[in-house]
């Protein structure tokens, strides 16, 4: 048996804030048990939110200099936690940092998460893992989705397969004994940029959407992107919504409300079509698209399985607790990348690590 204590820390493709998790894991050989002790988003500033976002268009001495800076800010608002919550950063086993995704092409051979994990160890004072998905990249891996090991280790009692709606909608489920995971199709990030036009961080409830009408035409033509024919592992990146899903939307002038009505129904019907081809008889739903009422709803509507919801603090923070997780993993030396869901030529163990003095 070990038990460790770690601070899990994640900040998603919708930059919605940074969710922060301090966990106490029991790890035997064959149970895996956790604790969630402590938990806090802190919010980023609308100049942060746009600077991340203009990030793919930084030189690459310019991209060094926002991770630094990056690694910072979340040094700062970890200290913040720390000191919040009177924790003894000699208890504290690891920070694991997911990070901020800016590239993700595993075709190519690219994922980069910044954040200085260097940085962050500096200024906590807390030993860091981050940059988890490299190593499966270059073991020929899509580098992602990781959190599948997470939601069989940690979960399984809860459900038979788990959806997450955060940036992307993603799903982890289990097949011949095996773990597979995959992209199914955006979520948040497409809804939040249309209605950041509007001077909105996100459609509460989704009432503009349900105030919107459906574009049959739009909405035939975004099923038809090419990504949906894929077979698993896939998955999906910031530069695939701006190649391929936002020039389709560009295509047609209707109004916000229509767009999110559309895209609402068109993420609900991508979710629901992988849902009922499982034949699975309960989903766990958890992220922040999970409290978008008109998309749950519409999901709920399309899927045979029952879509269950779980307390806020679990919605909310299920990643931030993989990831402290998953650090957990690396400290005992086990894998925590599977081959089964990233399509990687063998399972590795994910993360580099940042010791303190």
């Amino acid at each position: 048996m070990v038990e460790l204590e770690i601070i899990g820390v994640m900040s998603g493709t919708s930059l919605d804030g940074l969710d922060i998790a301090h966990v106490k894991f029991t790890l035997f050989e064959d149970k895996k048990h956790f604790q969630l002790l402590n938990f806090k988003t802190f919010n980023y500033s609308e100049s942060f939110q746009n600077e991340i976002r203009n990030a793919t268009n930084l030189s690459a001495l310019e991209l060094f200099k926002l991770d630094k800076k990056i690694g910072k800010i979340f040094a700062t608002h970890i200290n913040s936690f720390i000191q919040e919550n009177h924790l003894d950063r000699n208890k504290i086993d690891a920070i694991a940092s997911h990070g901020q995704t800016i590239y993700h092409q595993p075709e190519k051979g690219i994922t980069v998460q910044i954040g200085c994990g260097a940085s962050i160890a500096f200024h906590t004072k807390v030993q860091v893992i981050n940059d988890f998905r490299i190593m499966d990249v270059i073991a020929g891996g899509q580098g992602a989705p990781l959190v599948p090991k997470g939601d069989f280790d940690l979960f399984s009692n809860q459900a038979d397969a788990f959806l997450n709606l955060g940036g992307f909608a993603n799903i982890s489920l289990m097949e011949n004994s095996k773990i597979i995971a995959f992209d199914i199709s955006p979520a948040n990030l497409p809804l939040n940029k249309i209605v950041q036009k509007l001077s909105m961080l996100y459609d509460t409830n989704g009432s503009l959407a349900r105030s919107g009408m459906l574009n049959d035409k739009l909405f035939k033509d975004l099923n038809n992107l090419s990504f949906y024919s894929l077979s698993a592992p896939k998955s999906l990146g910031t530069e695939w919504l701006e190649n391929e899903f936002y020039p389709t939307i560009e295509k047609y002038s209707i109004s916000e409300a229509d767009q999110l009505a559309t895209i609402s129904e068109h993420i609900a019907y991508q979710i629901s079509s992988v849902i009922n081809k499982l034949n699975y008889k309960k989903i766990l739903a958890t992220g922040g698209g999970t409290k978008n009422q008109f998309l749950m709803e519409r999901i709920t509507a399309l899927s045979k399985a029952q879509i269950i919801i779980p307390e806020t603090s679990l919605s909310d923070f299920k990643e931030a607790i993989i990831f402290a997780y998953l650090g957990a993993l690396f400290l005992i030396n086990q894998t925590n990348c599977i081959d089964s869901v990233t399509g990687a030529k063998k399972s590795v163990i994910g993360g580099c690590l940042h010791k303190t003095l």
